[in-house]
């Protein structure tokens, strides 16, 4: 499940309002661990492109998505 979530993320880079809701639904959708590969994934390569959403979803409201 974490491979397919890095191919949807990949998939939607382009478009902001994507990425915010395709990476909640991948958090809701990995266990615990695969969640904490996923937010040190998505913070390496998506950072630059998407600072504003990755602090949003991965530090306030969504982090104890577990």
């Amino acid at each position: 499940m974490l491979e397919c979530s890095k191919i949807v993320l990949n998939g939607v880079r382009e478009d902001k309002y994507l990425f915010r809701k395709e990476l909640i639904k991948s958090l809701s959708w990995l266990n615990p661990q695969e969640q904490v590969k996923l937010q040190i994934w998505v913070r390496q390569i998506f950072f630059r492109e998407h600072a504003d959403v990755i602090e949003e979803i991965l530090n306030t409201k969504y982090q104890s998505a577990s």
